[in-house]
Order: structure tokens, then C-alpha cells, then sequence
């Protein structure tokens, strides 16, 4: 990482992107819903990048950070290069790193025995819950994916069994491994199947009123115990868990995509979330090959809270015709080390999806400055989504 003086347009965007970004992540923690160590850790495997925030501001110097923001913000004005407060106190004690401790317990509950998982359901057959499903089944759990038709459960089966095969030609998994998790899957289009099992995930479409109406169905179909989870990225958990009539039965299990490939799972808690369920799905990760990290279930969770207005701004710099797009990138990738600059990233993730989640953002906290870039809405409104559709930022028209 360097600290020398920006040189030019997109070096100069490049910095306050991502000295925003790191002043966000201070914010967080002074808001004392997460632990440092497992932001860093939701960073680094969400997002793939060399190291999280607070490893970042210990790295550059916590007095060196709030320099650089103090002279953002003079430049900028914008509120996002405001030092948090906790930031600057550290600074102004004269701390260049992090004290030890942090300011939230890991779990917020006390030790609790997990409940028995044994057999795992996965309601959805898109993206997202096939992925879960294979990696459930590749771990040697039994797992009943249920779709909404037979044609598409068996659509799903056959995706799985070819995800499995390209795992087997790249080195992954053994043809003998790739029949034995075919084996201990099991698919139905009737939400009755998921009756027998210890877990649900639900990963049907990012719509909260059709999240709903799945828990209500989940809390009257599943077993006395089961473990209910929604696999929201953006959405209210509090407000599935209300619906299933079974509250302290529910959480938030928010696997990244792709599932098969991806290490980290965001464990969300709610205020009713039992001791018994978080444990549960701490060992699930844990069987997975997962890394379970613990948040509350506040609107972003934490990647996407800390990445998406990041990703937004530096749509709002394109707008307000800051920055060149393949510029901007090649500056956050060569200075900063990211795997992927703002543009590239959001083409990868689909700019349907960065779209919702910037609403859903903006729509819970009321910051004005988290409202969507328009660039980002035209797109979408064309149709241009990203690497799914050819064109985007990086690819088609702009």
C-alpha cells in the first residue's frame, strides 16, 4: 500500500474511496454491534481483499489515517473523510494501533450446546440454493433441495451434478466423492419434504413479503427444533423470524457467492435468535469448511454495509465525470492491492443486486449520501446488469 502523494485523477478517487471505506469500517465499530478481528475477517474472505480495515489503519498508523481523512475532508467536504470519533480519540492518545480489546462481544449470547444437525433443506433451486446444497451434500450431510415445480428441481439436481463434475476436472473433489454427494441429495417440489430436516435455508428471491410467506410455511412444516435460516444478503431477519412464528428458531445464514467456492458466512443473530441456534450454525459452518462470522441484524450486515457505498460512490465520481472507469480500477487494484477496482466488481456482482442492496442501505439509515448513483439506476433500467447480460461498466455501453 502506498501513502505518497496521488498523482493524478483516478490515484486521487482511488484514495478517497478507500480512505472512506476504512472510515466507515471505524464507524462500525464505534456503533459496537461487531468485533474488529471479525470485520477484518468478513473483509478479507467476502471480498477477497489483502487485509480488513482495522488491519489496514494498524498497517498505515491510526495518527497517519486521521491526517489523510482530515485533509479529505477539508478537500472534499464530504462526511465520509469526517473522522469517526473513536478514531481520532485513539489517534489523539497517541495509539497507532488498536487497543486489544474490542467494543462488542463476539456472540452478544452466553455458551449454549448446538442443536444437532443431521439432515440439511434447502428451500429455492436458483443460484444460491443449489450452491448451498452441494456444499451441504459434498460435506457428507443428507440434503433435500425443494423447488417450486418438478421441472425446475430437476433443473437443479442436474446443475449440481455438473458444478460436481467441473470440481472433479479442476482437482476439487474425486469422481468417487462427486457420486457420493449426488447420492446424499435428494430434491421434490413439495415443501413437505423439508419436514424431516434439522436446518432449512431458505434462498428463494430477495423479496421480502415472498420471504415472508416461505417462514410462515417453514415455521408450520418444520419439525419441533429445526433450525430455520434465511439466506438474505439486505433483508430484515427480524421480520422472517416474526413470521415463522417460531422466532428463537431463526437466523441469518448469508453465504457468499459462489457458494461452492466462497469461505465466509455471516451468522445473524436477532434479538429472539436462541443460544442453542447460534451454536448450531457455527458448527454447520465449521463442518462446511466455512467461516462462520457473528453480526446483528442490521441492514448491510457487515460486507455489505461497509462495501456497497464504497461501490456507490464510486459511481456518483463517474457521474459527476471524476474518473474514467477502467482508470479508476487499475488505480484501486495497483495502489491498494484489491483484487477488483469499484467497476469491475460491481459488473461481478450484478448491478441488479448492488442496486437493492444500495436502496435497501439508503432505505434503512436515511443517508442521503447512501442513495443510488443515477448511472447505476439507468443501467439497470436498461437491462445492463453486469457480466450476466455482456454490458455494464466494464462491458457494453456506460
Amino acid at each position: 500500500m502506498t501513502l505518497a502523494p496521488v498523482e493524478n485523477a483516478a490515484r486521487t478517487a482511488a484514495e478517497e474511496l478507500v480512505y472512506g471505506y476504512l472510515n466507515r469500517a471505524a464507524h462500525l465499530d464505534q456503533r459496537g454491534h461487531v468485533d474488529r478481528t471479525d470485520v477484518d475477517t468478513a473483509m478479507r474472505l467476502g471480498c477477497r481483499l489483502p487485509a480488513g480495515p482495522f488491519e489496514t489503519l494498524d498497517r498505515i498508523g491510526l495518527g497517519t489515517a486521521v491526517k489523510v481523512l482530515d485533509a479529505l475532508h477539508e478537500r472534499t467536504g464530504h462526511v465520509a473523510h469526517d473522522p469517526a470519533e473513536a478514531l481520532r480519540q485513539h489517534a489523539d492518545e497517541g495509539r497507532d494501533h488498536y487497543p486489544e480489546a474490542s467494543s462488542a462481544p463476539r456472540t452478544g449470547v452466553g455458551p449454549a450446546e448446538a442443536r444437532p444437525i443431521e439432515r440439511v433443506g434447502v428451500l429455492g433451486s436458483g443460484t444460491m440454493a443449489r450452491g448451498i446444497a452441494e456444499v451441504s451434500a459434498a460435506a457428507g450431510i443428507p440434503t433435500t433441495l425443494v423447488a417450486r415445480s418438478a421441472a425446475k428441481a430437476i433443473a437443479a439436481a442436474e446443475a449440481i451434478g455438473g458444478s460436481l463434475a467441473k470440481a472433479v476436472a479442476r482437482g476439487k473433489n474425486t469422481e468417487q466423492g462427486r457420486a457420493e454427494a449426488l447420492g446424499r441429495l435428494a430434491v421434490a417440489d413439495d415443501v413437505a419434504a423439508l419436514s424431516t430436516c434439522d436446518l432449512v435455508a431458505e434462498a428463494i428471491v430477495e423479496d421480502l413479503p415472498a420471504k415472508r410467506v416461505a417462514f410462515a410455511t417453514l415455521g408450520r412444516v418444520g419439525r419441533p427444533g429445526a433450525v430455520l435460516a434465511t439466506t438474505t444478503s439486505s433483508l430484515s431477519v427480524v421480520a422472517c423470524a416474526e413470521a415463522s412464528g417460531r422466532p428463537a428458531d431463526v437466523l441469518g445464514l448469508h453465504f457468499f457467492n459462489p457458494a461452492p467456492v466462497m469461505r465466509l458466512v455471516e451468522v445473524v443473530r436477532t434479538q429472539w435468535t436462541s443460544g442453542d441456534v447460534l451454536a448450531a450454525a457455527e458448527a454447520l459452518c465449521a463442518r462446511l469448511g466455512r467461516t462462520g462470522v457473528p453480526c446483528a441484524d442490521t441492514a448491510g450486515f457487515i460486507v455489505n454495509y461497509l462495501l456497497f457505498p464504497y461501490l456507490n460512490e464510486a459511481v456518483k465520481m463517474l457521474d459527476r465525470g471524476e474518473v474514467d472507469v477502467a482508470e479508476l480500477d487499475a488505480a484501486v487494484e495497483e495502489e491498494y492491492g484489491y483484487p477488483m477496482g469499484p467497476f469491475a466488481l460491481l459488473d461481478a456482482v450484478g448491478l441488479d443486486v448492488s442496486l437493492a442492496i444500495q436502496r435497501r442501505l439508503h432505505e434503512e439509515y436515511g443517508d442521503p449520501d447512501l442513495a443510488p448513483a443515477a448511472s447505476l439506476e439507468r443501467l439497470v433500467a436498461a437491462g445492463h446488469l453486469g457480466r450476466k447480460t455482456g454490458s455494464g461498466f466494464r462491458a457494453g455501453p456506460t
